[in-house]
């Protein structure tokens, strides 16, 4: 994922920035119903891009994936318009437990830019729906230059798209973040849809980290920077979760990626053992052919 990539990582100053004013109110309305779940997983489970994960002689990597991660990323379908017996296949290679987060195709998101759209996204629920209980959100993410002069598309989309299927939103264009207006328009959007609001930390684009959650669900794309810093800022991670969960925080979705990547589930593998001693979880720990020897 070479989005927000930079030359020099050691130059940038990843220090998470504070709550947006509203999200405690926004995590409060999911205080009273004890729920607390959480997925952390890679964006794709092809050996090529799971460097030292594999052990040798694997033969089908989705069903090695799903017996250490609880979870996927799903980009795949966002090059593809996946069919209903695809998903279907995927789903029985995977454990119960295991949960799908599939990214909106780009026919939608980015060759229609949201205009006239209805009948790929029937075609797409469709055929995501036959995760059935394995689904967990799938996400629409817009194209760079996607401006908020085109506010009226996301509007529209979101007031048709199918309630019963869950939906996270990730806008890219600084026009979005940098002014003030805009932001607060869109935030207050996705709240009165229900929408979840993606988080991005990647350290080319820190404005992406709005740090503004509009559902008591996190989703977060955090990617690494292949560099010593990747591990701290997961450290940082860790305690701004558990400030959530104690506000109410019902679902976190964390979802690690690398501008290269290398070692992205050993950045998962340190990320969930630090939850589960943090927050007194059982996550299963998933193993690398790194961290068999470690201990973080």
């Amino acid at each position: 994922m070479k989005f927000g990539g930079v030359d020099n990582p050691g130059a940038i100053d990843f220090t998470l920035p504070p709550d947006h004013a509203d999200t405690k109110r926004v995590l409060s309305t999911g205080k009273d119903n004890g729920l607390f779940e959480v997925f952390v997983g890679c964006a794709k489970w092809n050996r090529q891009d799971l460097k030292n994960f594999y052990p040798r002689g694997t033969k089908d990597e989705l069903t090695y994936y799903s017996s250490q991660f609880n979870c996927i990323e799903l980009n795949a379908t966002f090059y593809n318009q996946p069919s209903r017996q695809q998903v279907s296949t995927w789903k029985h290679k995977t454990p119960e437990n295991f949960r799908f987060f599939p990214k909106i195709t780009n026919s939608i998101s980015h060759y229609k830019r949201l205009l006239d759209t209805k009948m790929l996204v029937e075609e797409y629920c469709d055929a995501v729906s036959a995760f059935e209980e394995k689904l967990g959100m799938v996400f629409l993410q817009m194209h760079n230059n996607f401006k908020p002069k085109d506010f009226d598309r996301v509007e529209k989309f979101l007031a048709d798209f199918p309630k019963e299927i869950p939906l996270a939103v990730e806008v890219r264009n600084v026009e979005w973040f940098n002014n003030p207006v805009e932001a607060e328009r869109f935030y207050q959007l996705l709240e009165r849809q229900e929408k979840a609001n993606t988080i991005v930390d990647t350290a080319g684009r820190r404005d992406m980290l709005h740090m503004r959650l509009t559902t008591p669900q996190a989703f977060v794309r955090y990617v690494g920077a292949n560099h010593e810093s990747d591990y701290t800022r997961l450290d940082d991670w860790l305690i701004r979760v558990k400030e959530w969960r104690e506000q109410g925080l019902n679902q976190l979705y964390f979802f690690v990626h690398q501008n290269l990547e290398k070692e992205s589930p050993l950045l998962s593998a340190y990320f969930i053992q630090k939850l589960n001693k943090m927050l007194d979880l059982d996550l299963k720990v998933p193993a690398t052919l790194v961290n068999r020897q470690l201990s973080f």
